[in-house]
């Protein structure tokens, strides 16, 4: 088997993923396209543990190791951007940083926010 095949579907798939971490606004495209960017990474770690020839089969159990450190991240990520959606109604990236409260009671934009323990005993 060539190196050559996988390698190049390997870069196509990450660059494929980096473009859209980069240029997509949605939270779920971009948990997408990292998943995309990890199966492109074990696509590698295969076919050079097949090229190598490697007794152990380092490179197979990396893209196991890989492939569940991919689900955990998934599902954490999936609660993170289903909990914000259910709270801001969207699930926007450029949307998430209004999260962000500073220690003046301000938002990121500068907005004061309101007193939630006074509102909370009125």
């Amino acid at each position: 088997m060539h190196l050559a095949y996988p390698a190049v579907l390997a870069v196509l798939l990450f660059c494929t993923g980096l473009y859209g971490v980069l240029a997509r606004r949605n939270a779920i495209l971009v948990l997408m396209s990292v998943e995309l960017m990890l199966n492109a990474v074990n696509l590698n770690l295969v076919a050079f543990d097949v090229w190598l020839r490697d007794t152990l089969h380092a490179g197979q159990a990396l893209t196991l190791f890989t492939i569940a450190i991919a689900a955990a991240e998934i599902g954490i990520g999936l609660a993170i951007v289903l909990l914000v959606y259910r709270n801001r109604g969207s699930s926007d990236i450029d949307r998430l940083r209004d999260l962000a409260e500073r220690p003046d009671g301000t938002d990121a934009d500068g907005t004061p926010q309101p007193d939630t323990k006074a509102e909370a005993t009125a």
